[in-house]
């Protein structure tokens, strides 16, 4: 039986950007309120992950989404954390088996927000998209092959004063992020169903140690069933496509009482290619992604499967 109060304050670990911080805060307010706990009760411990630290570089270039966990990922084997907080979307498919998401915060807004112009139709003919996400510079030159698109890391206020400086003439950000940060009213959301979001997009997930049966008994009470069931389903995706930090992936998640869609588009980096998808399924059918990932990838060309390692 989980004890109603820790007999000392909980660490729980986030990498330090502000958004990052941000989103610890967020799940600490949550947890304390859950279970009448003041928040002293949960203590912030932050580290500077790899992936914020290396910014000229892409993150697939130089180690993929395991440069934003691997350090919190070391605290919570050592015991100096007792769970860590994290982007969804940033982390790895694979996890060590030791770990477990033991929840996920409601999802936010899961839509991307154009920066720079009015619309994708707006920007001006040969313009700059500043972006290093595989998948949203696929999907801009599939509809903008005009375009070019230029490198662009950082956290939000490091992309938007390379965009003042005028490194690009638009860039794309998370919606949820900027909400987030209080700065809802940057730029344009783009159509969920029109532009699809990245997998995972707008979710906050908080990681334990699989043994800490403690720490699983108290995060449940904040874990929202319909958030976590959608990530499961598009993690399960990204498993069977078998796509990495190069294969650009794009989904949009419903969940409905007794089932879940999942409508999917996978590119070739150039975006000259495009395959979507869709496959609906009941919340207990852990087939349902591979499903829809087999299909993807025999209804796709060559240029798109080679930068897959799933199974048609």
């Amino acid at each position: 039986m989980t004890p109603a109060t820790p007999q000392q304050p909980l660490k729980l670990g986030t990498r330090r950007s502000p958004l990052a911080m941000a989103q610890a805060e967020e799940a600490r307010a949550r947890l304390c309120a859950a279970h009448g706990w003041s928040q002293s009760m949960v203590d912030l411990v932050p580290v500077t992950a790899s992936g914020d630290k290396i910014l000229d570089r892409p993150l697939a270039e130089i180690g993929g989404k395991a440069l934003w966990t691997k350090e919190l990922d070391a605290w919570l084997m050592s015991g100096e954390i007792d769970f860590a907080v994290h982007s969804m979307k940033d982390v790895e498919t694979v996890r060590p088996e030791e770990f477990a998401i033991a929840a996920v915060l409601p999802r936010a807004d899961v839509r991307d927000v154009l920066v720079g112009a009015a619309s994708i139709q707006a920007i001006p003919p040969g313009a700059r998209v500043g972006t290093s996400a595989p998948r949203r510079a696929a999907q801009m030159l599939h509809a903008r092959p005009d375009l070019t698109v230029v490198g662009f890391r950082g956290n939000v206020a490091t992309r938007l004063a390379k965009l003042q400086a005028g490194e690009a003439d638009v860039t794309l950000l998370a919606a949820a992020g900027l909400e987030r940060l209080g700065q809802t009213g940057v730029g344009h959301p783009l159509s969920e169903f029109e532009w699809l979001p990245a997998p995972a997009q707008g979710a906050i997930g908080i990681e334990c140690l699989e043994s800490r049966d403690d720490l699983r008994g108290w995060l449940s009470a904040i874990d929202d069933a319909t958030s976590h069931s959608a990530i499961r389903a598009e993690r399960a995706l990204l498993l069977a496509l078998g796509g990495n930090c190069h294969s650009p992936i794009a989904v949009l998640t419903s969940v409905r009482e007794g089932s879940i869609t999942l409508r999917a588009a996978i590119f070739s980096p150039d975006g000259v290619e495009r395959t979507e998808g869709r496959e609906t399924f009941g919340p207990h059918d852990g087939q349902g992604p591979a499903r829809l990932a087999a299909r993807l990838l025999r209804q796709s060309p060559d240029a798109i499967r080679l930068h897959f390692d799933g199974v048609a």
